[in-house]
């Protein structure tokens, strides 16, 4: 594995070498930054069955949003240090799959831009077009690179780490009675969300009942938690959104369930407490402060540990029947303010 001078990528080495056969290694791609050329891996831990249940890890889409990649290598450094001891993970992992692309965009990662190395941002390179207004650049532009939330030019095809996180979620996370993706980011306002499609619309999706569901179990395990779960067509729209193109292509008519989750770490509340981050562009996006980040650091991993254990669980929690028609029902509600 060339590191070259990325920590994220340094620290992931050093759990292949600790991980040894348990864990897959499979290199997706390679871009390039400058002089550098920087590899994008995935991690896979657990069964090889077909139809076991699976649930994927992703982090460093922006590449300025580096807490996000973190969030993922934590995650999956504290899985590989109980491999060595916890009969229980690995009874887990008889049953389960775990894909982990911790860092999508190294190259941006290396560059400190929210793009990839040639300014593509690559949460607005899918070819999924919004059919109802978006807000003016955020939404997603293709007026210039040099713009920030560049989708690249119309008709080409998607960059290379965009098309390998999809590629990868087709073959590890489809076709599965449940698949479950978190991506990991930052940077948006006061309170931890977690968001699901759509982004390119403001209608449901097909598996409404069984999100509603998983919001249930989570406000009953996590108690006293701070996330927000709801459609991410709530605060804005946008064009080219990775997880809705590859929610719409998924295959939804075999009873199989695919659930797109994006972690929104409200980075304003870390520049709140520390509002010198302002004048860095690295702070607004990050915990700067020392205890601050182990703390969000300690404070995700139970998030991610609760989806694994839910996707693991699946079959004790996912509605069916009259019980799915209700979790429509209150999701409708909940959700977007009507009646199913």
């Amino acid at each position: 594995m060339n590191a070259t001078a990325l920590p994220e990528l340094l620290e992931l080495e050093q759990l292949v070498r600790l991980a040894g056969p348990l864990m897959e290694t499979r290199l997706l791609c390679e871009v390039e930054a400058g002089a550098q050329r920087f590899p994008v891996w995935a991690f896979l831990l657990g069964s090889t069955r077909a139809d076991a249940p699976a649930v994927g890890f992703f982090g460093g889409v922006h590449g300025l949003e580096r807490i996000g990649a973190q969030v993922a290598i934590a995650y999956l450094r504290s899985l590989v240090m109980r491999l060595a001891w916890d009969e229980t993970l690995h009874r887990q992992l008889e049953t389960m799959r775990l894909v982990f692309m911790p860092l999508v965009n190294p190259g941006g990662t290396w560059l400190g831009t929210r793009a990839n190395p040639n300014g593509v941002d690559l949460m607005r390179n899918a070819p999924v077009d919004s059919p109802e207004r978006v807000p003016y650049l955020i939404g997603g532009q293709r007026i210039s690179a040099s713009l920030p939330w560049y989708r690249g030019a119309a008709g080409q095809p998607m960059e290379r780490e965009s098309a390998a996180l999809c590629a990868l979620v087709q073959a590890e996370l489809l076709g599965r009675p449940l698949g479950v993706a978190v991506d990991c980011h930052s940077g948006f306002g006061l309170t931890d969300r977690i968001w699901f499609p759509y982004a390119h619309t403001a209608r449901p999706i097909r598996h409404l009942a069984e999100m509603h569901a998983l919001c249930e179990i989570l406000d009953q395990t996590l108690l006293h938690h701070r996330y927000r779960l709801e459609p991410q067509s709530r605060q804005y729209l946008a064009h080219g959104d990775l997880w809705d193109h590859v929610y719409l292509g998924a295959d939804h008519d075999d009873g199989d369930v695919f659930l797109p989750l994006t972690l929104e770490m409200g980075s304003w509340l870390w520049v709140k407490k520390n509002p010198r981050q302002l004048f860095s562009r690295h702070g607004i996006f990050n915990p700067v402060i020392e205890h601050r980040h182990q703390r969000v650091l300690r404070q995700h991993i139970a998030w991610l540990d609760f989806v694994t254990r839910a996707v693991g669980s699946h079959a004790r929690w996912l509605p069916t029947g009259a019980q799915r028609v209700q979790h429509e029902q209150q999701a409708l509600v909940r959700w977007y303010g009507k009646k199913g």
